[in-house]
């Protein structure tokens, strides 16, 4: 198809179009495994198609949302571990969504690197599938971009955006919400992929980067490096299930900020989550930055998930019955707090 298309002289000024052929050869056999319904054409074109399964819908409302893994990235660069760094992306992208209720429908990537080594973007793309299928998305489409002199040769940046589908009546919007209603919890699997700038400084990465490849204790074995780069959690097919059967008043996807950004948005004016912060399941990791680093505890709520990747608003009566949809589908769940009448959102 792309026989004739080579330009000596963009070459020469540092972009080697065929190497953005050959890393979408490679990246196909990702892509193939995202495919669902609604895909409409192999990817190559200008454009993703993609049909809305609206059947049974009275209206149908589109729910997108971007991100990318912030300096995770330089982590997985460090590491030369380039095939979960895609998972966190998508991750970023389909659980800001499915706070609203909305299914993910598809996704698509961006990556910008100072050259394309098609093997090691087919890598990142291979977590990006993942991903996606993790979360039922198809990935209809992306964008490989090689900026030379912007950017180091083995660097890279990734970003992605999703789009989901729910019925309007559906739309998980708080306004049901009421005191006494339960908080749960779902576990993290680790930082996810917020706040790498502090765990940089912390663990002084970027100038010792033999650091991160020692086993602790505190750990148990494993090393920061791998503490640290273990995928976000998609909780999309646990939610989706947890929706069918019970009424679930509002949903925060715990990211940067912490527990005092992110479960203040999922409340309404005049309540707030009490949490039991000896609840909390802290994991290893949170505890090894907060005491090498010297970080007030404070902060590392307001940083980081602590343990709890995301939280689920759910009527006192209900508690039990989610708990075991969750947990049926792989959840680590658990009640952290409760709704009462405040004008503080989080009392922690």
């Amino acid at each position: 198809m792309h026989n004739n298309s080579r330009s000596e002289s963009y070459a020469a000024a540092g972009v080697d179009i065929t190497a953005g052929y050959k890393a979408v050869e490679l990246m196909k056999k990702h892509i193939a495994r995202t495919r669902n319904e609604g895909c409409l054409d192999d990817v190559g074109g200008f454009g993703g198609c993609f049909g809305l399964p609206v059947q049974g819908m009275e209206e149908p409302v589109l729910v997108s949302g971007t991100d990318g893994c912030g300096t995770k990235v330089k982590l997985a660069i460090l590491m030369d571990k380039h095939d979960t760094i895609g998972i966190d992306a998508v991750a970023m992208c389909v659980n800001d969504i499915i706070c609203c209720g909305a299914r993910p429908l598809f996704f698509l990537d961006y990556i910008a690197c100072g050259k394309n080594v098609p093997e090691k973007i087919a890598q990142i793309v291979s977590g990006v599938a993942e991903g996606c299928v993790q979360s039922g998305a198809a990935l209809i489409g992306g964008e490989t971009a090689e900026h030379p002199g912007l950017m180091p040769v083995e660097d890279y940046d990734l970003a992605g955006f999703a789009v989901g589908l729910v019925d309007k009546k559906k739309i998980i919007d708080n306004k049901r919400m009421q005191a006494g209603d339960a908080v749960i919890a779902l576990a993290s699997t680790g930082i996810h992929s917020n706040g790498f700038s502090l765990c940089r400084k912390v663990f002084d990465i970027d100038q010792n980067p033999p650091s991160l490849y020692v086993p602790r204790e505190e750990l148990q074995g494993k090393t920061v490096a791998e503490a640290l780069l273990t995928p976000t959690r998609i909780y999309v097919k646990s939610i989706l299930a947890l929706l069918k059967e019970v009424d679930v008043k509002g949903i925060s996807h715990i990211t940067g900020g912490g527990f005092y950004e992110n479960i203040p948005r999922s409340i309404p004016d005049g309540l707030g989550a009490k949490i039991d912060k000896s609840a909390v399941r802290v994991l290893p990791i949170f505890d090894l930055i907060m005491k090498e680093g010297n970080i007030p505890e404070r902060d590392m709520y307001n940083t980081y998930n602590m343990g709890v990747g995301m939280s689920v608003v759910v009527p006192a009566a209900e508690v039990e019955t989610a708990l075991k949809i969750l947990r049926d589908n792989g959840e680590d769940a658990y009640v952290i707090g409760e709704i009462i009448a405040s004008d503080e959102k989080v009392i922690l």
